[in-house]
């Protein structure tokens, strides 16, 4: 058979249509952070207030070997049977838990007032996997549903739909969350035969909008959770950074009953790179009236066939590190926080000179944090970021990407943690003269 004649006749290569794969692939959650990944990198001259990571500023490669001898020379504590559990440790898979959980309880003891057993606390590959861990372990039937806040964060309506829990939004208001709206949403999720597992937020300068509930709201959410009997999930990877103002207690520190999962981070107290996540869960389980362990046990089945553990060696750079700091990252982070609050500061002040009153272009104004939120007369899609980034070289999120139904048509987020105020000022430069643009059309 000739060459031509066995091209002619070879069998096609494997088609899957979409149709055929699990529904999430065609959610928008999914190819929010892909779209803003690409765009910024077919756009490298363009400024983005998109990315929501930490000021590469304060890292230095010298500081991961640091990390790792200090925990290193921890474990090893001048023994031989120490170094070879220091070896054992880091060239292992280790515990699926992990291998720093004393030292992430002590650190959540100094700097956040939250006092739990180690054994509650699981280690995860990013706190995307600790998302991941915790609405598959509660999502038992087609019944259960999730509550989140609204516009949220979309890792966690992805998560969600990776493992088919429906997300019920609720309104974030002013304050943060609308309680009245999260009893009105948990009643009427129970009338229809739905049973509400969950409420999802982050109580602390918010994912996208910048909010922070006051301590009176944190109280009484935490008692309309126990009247509604729903768990609580808190993600906390903001809270050290407000500009100036006292830090508040977390939701988890003021939790006498078990009410809330505790989700943390080191990605921008300390080193992204390094993807440490983990998640408190101390709620009892039992099992045929038996307790059985706690929630955290149970999550790491689930971990155990997912990741099996999180690397050892990314997890004794974060331990160094709390070690060398004492626990205490607050303080650690003390002039970072006061970088991001410049930035706000700087932020806030060059949309008011640009955009002097009265204007059609609003904000908000976050007292810390990495975000604030843009509200513009004109539809902020991602056909308009696609543009913006071509024609204004500025990039920006679109708003509608926070939203599980329809929201945020008009709106854009704006993140500043990783901009210098020189850069700021170029982009919102470049942000009026695309207002200008679209404002010179209508």
């Amino acid at each position: 058979m000739t060459e031509a004649s066995h091209a002619s006749t070879a069998r096609p290569g494997t088609v899957l249509d979409l149709a055929d794969l699990h529904g999430s692939l065609s959610d928008p959650a999914l190819l929010s952070m892909n779209l803003l990944n690409e765009v910024s990198e077919r756009y490298p001259d363009a400024v983005s207030f998109a990315p929501g990571r930490p000021d590469p500023g304060g890292f230095a490669i010298e500081d991961v070997h640091r990390y790792l001898r200090a925990w290193t020379e921890h474990v090893t504590d001048g023994t031989d049977q120490g170094a070879e559990t220091a070896r054992n440790r880091l060239y292992q898979y280790g515990r699926t838990k992990g291998v720093i959980q004393d030292l992430v309880a002590r650190n959540l003891a100094t700097d956040e007032n939250i006092h739990v057993d180690p054994e509650t606390i699981l280690v995860t590959v990013g706190c995307q996997e600790a998302m991941v861990l915790v609405l598959r372990a509660l999502r038992a039937d087609e019944h259960d549903v999730l509550l989140a806040t609204s516009p949220s964060y979309v890792g966690i309506t992805g998560a969600a739909r990776l493992v088919d829990l429906p997300v019920v939004p609720v309104d974030s208001g002013t304050a943060g969350i609308d309680l009245d709206d999260l009893a009105a949403k948990v009643k009427g999720a129970r009338e229809a035969g739905l049973r509400p597992r969950a409420c999802y937020l982050v109580p602390d300068f918010a994912n996208p909008t910048g909010l922070s509930l006051d301590v009176p709201t944190r109280h009484r959410l935490l008692d309309l959770a126990a009247e509604l009997d729903i768990l609580i999930i808190e993600d906390n990877p903001y809270g050290f950074f407000g500009d100036g103002a006292a830090p508040k207690p977390t939701l988890k520190s003021l939790d006498s009953g078990h009410r809330v999962v505790y989700l943390g981070s080191y990605a921008k107290t300390l080193l992204p790179g390094a993807r440490i996540g983990f998640v408190v869960a101390d709620q009892p389980v039992v099992r045929g009236g038996e307790t059985a362990g706690t929630l955290a046990d149970e999550l790491s089945k689930i971990k155990s066939m997912i990741t099996v553990n999180t690397p050892p060696i990314a997890q004794a750079v974060i331990g160094g590190a709390l070690l060398e700091n004492d626990f205490a990252l607050r303080e650690a982070n003390r002039d970072a926080t006061a970088r991001y609050g410049e930035r706000l500061r700087h932020l806030l002040d060059g949309l008011a000179a640009r955009f002097p009153t009265p204007s059609p272009v609003g904000w908000n104004r976050p007292d810390g944090g990495f975000f604030l939120v843009v509200t513009v007369p004109f539809v902020a899609d991602d056909d308009l970021l696609a543009y913006s980034a071509k024609r204004h070289k500025v990039i920006w999120t679109p708003m509608h990407h926070f939203y599980a139904a329809e929201g945020g048509a008009r709106q854009l987020r704006l993140s500043l943690s990783s901009l210098t105020p020189e850069k700021i000022d170029l982009g919102l430069d470049r942000f009026a003269a695309l207002v200008t643009d679209l404002l010179e059309r209508t």
